[in-house]
């Protein structure tokens, strides 16, 4: 499958994640009815967010702009490479 290249789409695709997140969250505060979990929720959520933004946004600008992964998984394994390119 090739990248997703339509601005309209990307839009989309990004909607429809922050819909399956809304969704999840009022499921999990509808079957605990705690407004605790509510707050986790919102926790949880700010910081995926976050730490998203670190993996994609900062290490890229800030730490290394040569570094070039996909995924995190894929980040996972430049890194491993990396460091045992320098142990050597």
């Amino acid at each position: 499958m090739g990248d997703l290249k339509s601005k309209r789409l990307i839009v989309i695709k990004g909607f429809f994640f922050f819909l399956i997140i809304l969704l999840s969250m009022a499921l999990i505060i509808i079957e605990s009815k705690n407004f605790f979990v509510f707050i986790l929720c919102l926790v949880l959520a700010w910081s995926s967010a976050r730490f998203y933004y670190f993996l994609f946004y900062v290490l890229h600008q800030y730490v290394d702009p040569e570094l070039k992964y996909t995924g995190i998984v894929h980040l996972i394994t430049v890194l491993f490479k990396n460091r045992s390119k320098k142990k050597k």
